[in-house]
């Protein structure tokens, strides 16, 4: 009887052994966000976010980027995830259109794809996590050069990638705010993309001085690009005559705030961004939402959301409203993120 015992004991432990682990507990659902490119402080902290709103429901975050900001490279990412039969993809895009056969492969395989802060074409997501209204991001960054202008002399923008769904939206939008007569005498003499590389940026803003000797203020809607511009403005010693604003992060951006060269900028938390994805993500998979207008969810710490229209004919889901940061609260903001 004892040999029997021990001769069965032997036989289940080598079963334990060759067969996988799902076969005694179930494997955990993986959830991946694909963000534009490494070393990006934003999407450090955007993946941050996706990683905590996805591990606090008891699943696994799968966080991956390219070294550079390419739809080829992020191509590549997608065909690894679909390998892994992840739940959901959810993309940070790199070209609007460049990407959509390969996410609407990861759908044929059953797999839930939803793009987040710089979107894809609604053909291949489901919906999309975006930052704040469009329009008013591209509104508020023109008023705010106005301002900061005296409402008149030429501008420029320093964008990321020519092809980021994000910057150019909400450069459209900028230009349509600049068409109202109240900016008649505010001229946007160029249009530079910095493809968020940092000395990419450098030479780019470098350019623009050079260029327009006139130039007056410089908008960047790009967290890599406006704390490039800071730099070179205040290493060229030109606070007050070059003024700079648009979207950076506080850590990076409070020294030129608070040495004058850029007054104010906006930003929401990209933690926050990449949280509510997280939670989009798993709605989802869960089947809660379809990705349709109306449909609603809760997300966790920052509550409950709805499904609304986005201007691309797709569907959105928006965090809420950009955040100004200047003097007065960049030292608090400063350590937050």
């Amino acid at each position: 009887m004892k040999k029997t015992f021990t001769v069965v004991a032997l036989v289940l432990i080598a079963l334990a052994l060759v067969m996988p682990a799902s076969v005694f507990a179930a494997e955990k659902a993986k959830y991946a966000i694909v963000f534009k490119n490494t070393g990006n402080p934003y999407g450090e902290k955007q993946m941050e976010g996706f990683k905590n709103g996805i591990e606090e429901q008891g699943f696994e975050a799968i966080l991956r980027a390219p070294d550079l900001p390419t739809a080829e490279a992020q191509i590549q990412i997608i065909e690894q995830l679909i390998a892994q039969k992840v739940a959901a993809i959810c993309i940070v895009g790199n070209d609007y259109d460049a990407l959509v056969p390969v996410l609407k492969k990861a759908t044929a395989q059953g797999i839930k794809v939803f793009s987040l802060d710089s979107s894809v074409n609604p053909q291949a997501r489901l919906t999309h996590v975006n930052q704040a209204d469009s329009e008013k991001i591209g509104q508020t960054l023109i008023k705010a050069a106005y301002d900061m202008a005296g409402g008149k002399g030429e501008i420029a923008i320093l964008s990321a990638t020519s092809q980021a769904s994000n910057q150019n939206i909400w450069i459209d939008f900028m230009k349509k705010e600049l068409a109202k007569p109240e900016y008649k005498n505010l001229k946007l003499v160029k249009v530079a993309y910095g493809d968020d590389l940092r000395d990419k940026s450098v030479s780019e803003t470098e350019g623009l001085l050079r260029s327009y000797p006139n130039l007056k203020v410089i908008i960047a809607p790009t967290t890599v690009g406006i704390a490039a511009a800071g730099k070179v403005l205040t290493d060229k010693g030109l606070k007050g005559k070059v003024m700079l604003t648009g979207l950076g992060l506080p850590s990076e951006m409070a020294e030129y705030i608070e040495n004058g060269v850029c007054p104010y900028m906006f930003l929401w938390n990209p933690i926050d961004v990449g949280y509510l994805g997280a939670y989009v993500g798993t709605a989802l998979v869960s089947g809660k939402i379809t990705g349709k207008v109306g449909d609603k969810f809760s997300a966790g710490r920052l509550g409950n959301y709805t499904i609304t229209k986005a201007p691309d004919g797709g569907t959105e889901v928006l965090l809420g409203p950009p955040f100004k940061f200047d003097k007065s609260n960049i030292n608090d903001w400063k350590k937050v993120y």
